[in-house]
Order: C-alpha cells, then structure tokens, then sequence
C-alpha cells in the first residue's frame, strides 16, 4: 500500500518531461531524477557527448530517454521538440527551464557583451520555451507543469556575481506572472533556487576563502549534492503532490537562506 501510494502521488509514468539544460550537472541529475518517477525524458542541451552519456545512464537504470540537441537560445530549434516528441507519439507534460551560465566579473568591468550573454541564456531561454510550450498546451487544453531553475542569488544578492543573480532575480518575477497568467488552463510554474551545488558555471568563482565563507553561512556546513533537488523537483512536476502549488520558489540550500549571523 505504502509504495503505491507513493507512485500515485508522485510518480510520472507515462508522461514526457523535457529538460532544457539537462546536459550539465544540475539538468542531467533532473533527467535522471524524472525517468526513475517512470518518465519518459527529452534531454536538451547543446553537448552530444554530454546529451549522449546521459541518455545511456537513464537506459542503463531500465530508465526512457532521448536527446535532442539545441541551443537554449535558439527559438527555432526550442519550436522544433514538441513536434519530434509528437513524432514518437507523446505529448509534454513537464517542461523544465535549467539552462544557466555566470561569470565572476567585477560591477564596474562587466561589459554590454557579457550582461547580454547572460541574461539571455538565463532569462531569454526561459522566454523561449515558456511562450512555446505555453502555447501549445493552451491551444490542446493540456495541462502542464514548468519548472524554472532559479538560483539562491536571486532572493540573497552575493557578491562577484551581479549578471547572474539580476539575471535570476528576473527568472522569479516571470514565473510568478506566469503562474498567475496560465492558471486558468491548468499549467502550474513554480521555480526551484538551489544554493551552493557546484557545477560547471560557478566553479570558477569557487575560491577557497570564499568556499570557506559559505561553509560559514550554511547550517548543514556542506555543498548540496546534485541528487539533492529530486525531491523539490518531484514535487513540483507531480499533477498530484504539487496540484495546488503554482506561482511558488522552493529554496534548497541547506539552511544558507536562514542564517542571519
């Protein structure tokens, strides 16, 4: 009884979810995460090797997935997914908005250049595939879930990192309009704002008195492990666990958001 109720509440089988940015660390621990809850997984990221491994961790567990490669950015090939999914005869259910990029410039050396490449991975990919898959299931009255990637710097400004967390920031503000715009048809945007999981857009930034600082700020004094957003990530694509939940950031970051001093 236990286990089925579990699979009831938040299990995905037979649902597709696609996951943008599911070739790097934080996207492909998701992917792994969805095809174990019996879901079918569109990997989307721009690496084939990358897209490659990960589609065969996935089968390796018993698990379904595909790749599709592509760009964040790239409207055109964004707009080309839901047709290949409906090619193999499934429709989204999940989208799943994890595309990032950081740099560690100082404020005043940023320049035009970097503060556009930045915002428009993090900020104009989730544009992108919000409005298509949005679209697409207004027009067949489908319901869906999407999830967007946010960061603990969108809530918490840190320093050396100014481009990203406005960038963030911004990615919050959409998916509570979002949520409140696409209510009425039965698709839910919520975000996730990990903290500290490194991975490889912010490890440049990883110095070891920074490191240091952030094992100060952190109650559970240890980095997340990337396994670490299945639960939150489950919750939030569940039609059933995380029906009533639409407009919401779930913060895991191992306490850093509630110290104080």
């Amino acid at each position: 009884m236990t286990q089925a109720y579990l699979n009831d509440l938040f299990g995905l089988t037979g649902q597709t979810a696609v996951v943008v940015g599911g070739t790097g660390v934080l996207g492909g621990a998701i992917c792994e995460c969805f095809a174990k809850a019996g879901a079918h997984v569109v990997v989307v990221g721009r690496s084939q090797a990358n897209g490659e491994a990960r589609v065969q961790a996935i089968q390796d567990q018993g698990g379904s997935a595909s790749l599709f490669l592509a760009e964040s950015t790239s409207e055109e090939k964004i707009r080309e997914i839901i047709p290949y999914c409906n090619e193999q005869g499934r429709s989204v259910d999940i989208l799943v908005n994890g595309a990032g990029t950081n740099s560690a410039t100082p404020f005043m050396e940023i320049s035009e250049e970097e503060w556009n490449r930045i915002f428009n991975v993090n900020l104009n990919s989730v544009r992108i595939a919000s409005q298509i898959f949005g679209q697409h299931w207004i027009e067949t009255k489908h319901p869906g879930s999407i999830i967007n990637i946010a960061s603990l710097s969108a809530i918490t400004p840190l320093s050396r990192v100014f481009t990203y967390s406005a960038s963030k920031a911004a990615v919050l503000n959409l998916t509570q309009n979002l949520a409140r715009e696409w209510a009425p048809h039965g698709i839910r945007v919520n975000a996730i704002s990990p903290g500290f999981f490194p991975a490889e857009q912010n490890r440049k930034v990883l110095t070891p008195a920074r490191v240091d600082s952030i094992m100060q700020h952190t109650p559970a004094k240890r980095f997340g492990e990337p396994q670490e957003l299945a639960g939150a990530i489950l919750l939030l694509a569940s039609r059933k666990a995380g029906s009533f939940i639409t407009g919401e950031n779930l913060v895991v970051d191992g306490g850093f958001s509630a110290m104080t001093i």
